[in-house]
C-alpha cells in the first residue's frame, strides 16, 4: 500500500514540474533551469518506477501467498469431510473451487491491493492537481465523469449474470473430464471416444458462449472510455485555449498539464470499472469457495472422544439408515448383530442389498440414521474418529493406488513399516510373487490410480496396505473379485492363520469365499435375510442353498456331476487341519496342491497330499 501510494503521488507530481518548466521556457529561461528541472523528472521518474515495481512484486507475493493459504484451508476442510458432504459437493466441483475458483479469487485480491488502491488516489490528486493548476477549466470533469461512471455501472449490470453462469457450467466440464479419464479404457472398450469428444465439446461451448457475451459487454468499456478521453482533450484544448490567449487566465503549462491529469483521472475510473468487473466475476468464485469452508462436517467428535479400540467385536443394534435425511426409503432396516472379535464373517446378497452400507457404518464413514453401532463395546460416535479409523481397515472392490512407488504406497497403512513387515504382509495378500517380478521389485513405480497393474495385482496390493495398519477390525467389500479362487483361498487362509484375533469381515459374490465363515451374514434389500453357518443356511435359507447349488452347477461345468459331487465334498475341516479355503483350492487345481499345501504347513506337510 505504501509504494502504491507513493507511485500515485510521484505521477502527479510530474506534470506539475513539466508544466512549469514549458512556462519557464516561454519565458525565455536559461539551460540551468531546463538542466535541473531535468534533474527532477528524472529522480521522480526512477522513484516511480521503483515505487511500481516494488508494489507489484509485494502484490504479487501476497496475492499468491493469499492463494496458497485459501487451497491449504480448503483442502484440509475437505479432509474433515464425511462421505455425505462429499456427496453433496461432488467431486469434480470441489476440484472447480480448489483451482478456478481459487485463481479467480487470487487475481481479485492482487487487483484490489494494487489498483483499487492506485485509482482512487489517482483520482482524488488528479482532481485536486488538476484544480491547483487551471481552476475553473476543471469542472469540465463534473459533465464527463458522471457519464462514464454511468456507463461503466451498466456494464458490470450486464456482464454480472453471465459471469455467475460460468463456473456452475466449469463444474459440469470438470466432471466430463474426470470421468473420461478414469473411464478411458472403458470408453476405448466401447469406441465411445466421439460420444465423449461431444460431450466436452459441448460444454466447453457453454462456457464460451458465456465468456463471449460477457466479454463483449465488459468491451464497451473500451469505447466508453475513448469517448469520455478525447471529449476531455477537445474540451481542454477548445476552452483553454481560449483561456491562454484571450484571458490569460492560465498558460501553456497548465494546459498541457490539464491534458495529462484529465488522461490520469479518466483512467483511474476505467481502472476502478475493471476492479468492479473483476469483483463481479471472483464475488461467484468467493462465494462457492465461503460454502465450502463453512460447511460442517456430517461427522464431528465428541466432546470427550474415546483414544482406543479394546477389541474388534461389532454389535449393530436396531440400525436403520439412509443416506439423505430427505431419501423416502431406508437403505438398511433393523439390523441386529453380534459379531466377536477375531470371528470371521461372511456377508451376501445382491446388487443393491446394502452390503457395503453395512460396513461403511463400522469406520463411521457415515452415521445411522436411528439405533446404534458399537465397536469394542463402545458407541463408535463416542470414538475419536482417527482412532476408529486406524482400527478398522477397510479394503474396496475399486480401491485406488497413487502415484509413486509400491513401498510409499503400502506404507499409507503404516508410515513407519519396516521393509520385513511389508513384505510379510505382501505375502499374506499373494502379492510378493508379482512384485518381485517387476524389476524394480517394491520401488517399481506405480501410475496415479495404480494404473499399470491389473485389477487383481491392485486388490493384492489393497490388502497389503490394509494389513499392515494391523487394524482390530478388518473389511473386505468384494476386494478379491479379481482375484483366482486358488489365490482367494490363500489369502483368507492367510489371514485365519497370521491374524486370529482381527474380527474379518467379508463382502463375497462367490459362495466359496464365505463359505467357511463363523457365521453368514444374508442381506436383502436392507434387512437380514438369513444368519448362520454354512450348514445351517443350507438347511434354513432356501436363497442362500439355490446360490450355492448355482455356483456349483458353473464351478462344474454347467452340471459336471464330478464336478458338483466334489465341490459338495468341501467340509469346514479338510485332511490334516485344512480349512474349507485350503480344500477349495486343492479341488478345483489339484495341480497346484503341493505348493498349496507347502506354503501353509511347510515342506513337510507335503508327503500328505
Amino acid at each position: 500500500m505504501l509504494f502504491m501510494v507513493g507511485e500515485v503521488i510521484i505521477e502527479c507530481f510530474i506534470p506539475f514540474i513539466v508544466a512549469n518548466l514549458t512556462n519557464d521556457i516561454k519565458n525565455g529561461c536559461g539551460l540551468d533551469v531546463i538542466w535541473k528541472s531535468g534533474l527532477q523528472l528524472l529522480i521522480l521518474a526512477v522513484l516511480s518506477l521503483t515505487c511500481g515495481g516494488l508494489g507489484g512484486y509485494t502484490a504479487a507475493r501476497a496475492s499468491a501467498g493469499f492463494a496458497r493459504n485459501l487451497r491449504h484451508d480448503l483442502f484440509y476442510k475437505i479432509q474433515t469431510y464425511s462421505f455425505t458432504n462429499i456427496d453433496r459437493f461432488s467431486s469434480s466441483s470441489l476440484v472447480t473451487r480448489l483451482t478456478t475458483d481459487v485463481a479467480n479469487v487470487q487475481m481479485a485480491y492482487m487487483i484490489i491491493i494494487r489498483i483499487a488502491i492506485r485509482a482512487p488516489l489517482m483520482f482524488v490528486f488528479a482532481i485536486f492537481m488538476a484544480y491547483y493548476m487551471a481552476g475553473v477549466l476543471a469542472t469540465m470533469f463534473v459533465v464527463v465523469v458522471p457519464v462514464l461512471i454511468t456507463g461503466l455501472i451498466l456494464v458490470a449490470r450486464k456482464a454480472m449474470p453471465a459471469f455467475r453462469s460460468v463456473f456452475r457450467k466449469y463444474d459440469r466440464l470438470n466432471e466430463s473430464v474426470e470421468e473420461n479419464v478414469m473411464a478411458m479404457r472403458v470408453v476405448k472398450g466401447f469406441a465411445r471416444e466421439e460420444y465423449e469428444k461431444e460431450k466436452f465439446g459441448s460444454a466447453s461451448e457453454d462456457i464460451r458462449k458465456d465468456f463471449t457475451k460477457a466479454e463483449r459487454i465488459v468491451a464497451l468499456t473500451g469505447p466508453l472510455m475513448q469517448f469520455c478521453l478525447y471529449f476531455n482533450m477537445v474540451f481542454v484544448l477548445i476552452f483553454g485555449s481560449r483561456l491562454v490567449i484571450t484571458q490569460h487566465y492560465i498558460d501553456v503549462g497548465q494546459l498541457s498539464a490539464m491534458l495529462t491529469y484529465g488522461f490520469q483521472i479518466l483512467m483511474s475510473l476505467m481502472m476502478i470499472s475493471m476492479i468492479y468487473v473483476m469483483l463481479t466475476m471472483s464475488a461467484e468464485s468467493a462465494r462457492r469457495i465461503d460454502e465450502v469452508l463453512t460447511e460442517k462436517s456430517a461427522l464431528t467428535n465428541p466432546k470427550d472422544p474415546v483414544k482406543e479400540v479394546p477389541d474388534g467385536s461389532i454389535r449393530f443394534e436396531n440400525v436403520d439408515f439412509k443416506y439423505s435425511e430427505k431419501a423416502e426409503e431406508t437403505t438398511l432396516s433393523g439390523i441386529d448383530l453380534d459379531i466377536p472379535s477375531g470371528s470371521t464373517v461372511g456377508i451376501l446378497g445382491v446388487t443393491g442389498s446394502g452390503k457395503t452400507s453395512l460396513v461403511s457404518l463400522i469406520p463411521r464413514l457415515y452415521d445411522v440414521s436411528a439405533g446404534s453401532v458399537k465397536v469394542g463395546g463402545i458407541d463408535v460416535r463416542d470414538y475419536d474418529i482417527e482412532t476408529l479409523r486406524n482400527g478398522v481397515a477397510m479394503v474396496l472392490q475399486k480401491n485406488l493406488l497413487f502415484s509413486g512407488t509400491i513401498n510409499e504406497n503400502l506404507r499409507w497403512g503404516d508410515p513407519d513399516a519396516t521393509q520385513e513387515e511389508i513384505s510379510e504382509a505382501c505375502r499374506l495378500a499373494q502379492a510378493e510373487d508379482f512384485i518381485l517380478s517387476f524389476p524394480d521389485g517394491y520401488e517399481t513405480q506405480i501410475d496415479q490410480g495404480g494404473t499399470n497393474v491389473s485389477g487383481g495385482q491392485r486388490q493384492r496390493l489393497c490388502i497389503a496396505r490394509a494389513l499392515l495398519k494391523k487394524p482390530k477390525i478388518l473389511i473386505l467389500d468384494d476386494s478379491t473379485s479379481a482375484v483366482d479362487t486358488r489365490t482367494d483361498a490363500l489369502i483368507r487362509a492367510g489371514f485365519r492363520r497370521y491374524i486370529p484375533e482381527t474380527t474379518k469381515i467379508i463382502i463375497a459374490q462367490r459362495v466359496a469365499s464365505v463359505m467357511d465363515a463363523d457365521q453368514i451374514i444374508v442381506l436383502d434389500h436392507g434387512r437380514v435375510q438369513a444368519l448362520g453357518t454354512h450348514e445351517e443356511l443350507m438347511e434354513s435359507s432356501q436363497a442362500y442353498r439355490e446360490t450355492y447349488e448355482q455356483q456349483i452347477r458353473q464351478s462344474g461345468n454347467d452340471g459336471d456331476i464330478e464336478g458338483e459331487k466334489r465341490l459338495k465334498h468341501r467340509t469346514r475341516n479338510g485332511a490334516n487341519g485344512m480349512d474349507a479355503a485350503i480344500s477349495d483350492a486343492l479341488s478345483e487345481e489339484p495341480e497346484h496342491a503341493p505348493e498349496i499345501v507347502s506354503e501353509f504347513f511347510g515342506k513337510e506337510a507335503e508327503g500328505n497330499v
